[in-house]
């Protein structure tokens, strides 16, 4: 008699022990498969890129306020500028998303901010400079919605919150990029060049359009979407009834967060040294602790966006980072440790808010309006919330930069209110 054990016994079990591809702590990424991997690390590093070039001007801003004799009001009005067109920008690309296609739309606006800031290190006034800021505020404001929907639309329902998270991430990594470049050429430069030079290094940005020509592509189901319609989507289409709810409170959330981060990304350089009388090297020290912080809140708040829901992930940090506003701004003089260790929960609280936008804008629009939709309500808000750091540059001048810097919580409680008109999208199936 045989004592061999029929096959099947071979593989009774092997599946238990397994787990599902999307499990664990990199499943958002696989889920992804390769085309969505791909149009990941185009995002990412668009909006990494986007994110170096928007901080050249903050972290200038000393040197350029002492090169034209600008004062607070003055300088305020660059970032003003910059996000304003920002919103003309994001709205544009939106429609042209989902009229032309993610990626193309992607390109241009990557295109469009590289060749605009290099021009800004060229600029030979205050009023040459002011409009070649606005020109770049064009493509800095169509790239992260364009490149979030883009990932969107490959990520699951499970992970998006994460995935878009990641995405959102970058935006550190920019920053940290720009605070090294920052630290290096205005320890080795004279001011009057340094900021010039600042700015010139801003075209890396156009090395990753070849990238992005050759390797991603759109979802296939939003491609098959924009056939259908044959780029006919009209921007009045989110304003119909059907969609104007949602546009109005998105905007307003959106003007509510991003006026409370902007306020703070634009002024605290300027506030850790002209308040606090840092150096270069200081000022950069101080600032890795606000984007170390800023990085691992990003990641944080796109896990916790899809664990609490979209609504919950923005309340919770909205409350969270005004209080830090708070705290930050009135620590005493000379307790400069505190203001070291208090940065990166300030950095943290400010980006984790951030993680879920990305995915939360993409579910409250359908496909074929998507793009203009989060194109329209997230620089929309960037527009309006541009008012908030001019009106911190005014009151600099009678407040001081740290008694101003609380005017950033306002917008905060803005953003708590706008979700009261707003619904939960959590796990929703993009269609």
């Amino acid at each position: 008699m045989s004592t061999t054990p029929p096959p099947q016994a071979l593989t009774a079990h092997p599946t238990t022990t397994e787990r599902p591809a999307d499990d664990g702590a990199l499943g958002w990424f696989r889920a992804l498969g390769p085309r969505g991997r791909r149009a990941f690390a185009g995002a990412f590093g668009g909006y990494a890129l986007d994110s170096y070039d928007y901080f050249t001007l903050p972290l200038s801003m000393v040197a350029l306020a002492a090169y034209f004799g600008l004062d607070s009001g003055q300088t305020g009005l660059f970032t003003t500028v910059t996000l304003l067109a920002s919103g003309v920008g994001g709205a544009l690309a939106g429609v042209l998303a989902d009229r032309a296609g993610r990626v193309r739309a992607l390109m241009i606006t990557v295109i469009t901010y590289a060749v605009f800031t290099v021009a800004c290190g060229f600029a030979p006034n205050f009023e040459s400079l002011l409009v070649f800021r606005a020109l770049q505020g064009l493509g800095f404001g169509g790239e992260w919605a364009v490149g979030a929907i883009l990932v969107a639309e490959y990520a699951s329902a499970k992970h998006r919150g994460r995935t878009l998270g990641a995405v959102q991430s970058s935006w550190a990594v920019g920053w940290a990029l720009a605070a090294v470049v920052y630290t290096l050429v205005f320890s080795f430069l004279d001011d009057d060049l340094a900021w010039r030079v600042m700015f010139w290094t801003g075209a890396l940005p156009a090395l990753l359009v070849v990238w992005l020509r050759r390797r991603v592509q759109d979802a296939p189901e939003a491609i098959a979407v924009r056939e259908k319609s044959r780029g006919a989507t009209s921007f009045t289409a989110i304003f119909k009834p059907g969609l104007l709810r949602t546009t109005i409170f998105a905007g307003l959330l959106s003007t509510g967060v991003q006026g409370g981060y902007y306020t703070l990304a634009t002024w605290v350089p300027t506030y850790l040294k002209s308040d606090r009388g840092l150096s270069v090297v200081g000022t950069g020290g101080y600032l890795t602790f606000l984007i170390s912080g800023a990085f691992l809140g990003y990641l944080t708040g796109g896990y916790l966006t899809d664990r609490l829901g979209r609504r919950r992930n923005i309340w919770l940090f909205a409350l969270l980072s005004a209080i830090c506003i708070l705290a930050y701004a009135n620590i005493p003089d000379g307790a400069n440790t505190l203001l070291l260790v208090l940065g990166f929960p300030l950095g943290f609280c400010m980006s984790a808010i951030f993680s879920g936008f990305g995915s939360f804008l993409a579910e409250l629009y359908p496909t074929a309006v998507r793009g203009t939709g989060q194109g329209f309500t997230y620089n929309a808000g960037r527009a309006v919330g541009a008012v908030f750091p001019t009106t911190v540059g005014f009151l600099a001048d009678s407040w001081g930069v740290g008694g101003a810097l609380v005017f950033g919580a306002l917008g905060y409680a803005l953003a708590a209110l706008a979700l009261f008109g707003l619904p939960e999208t959590r796990g929703k199936e993009l269609a």
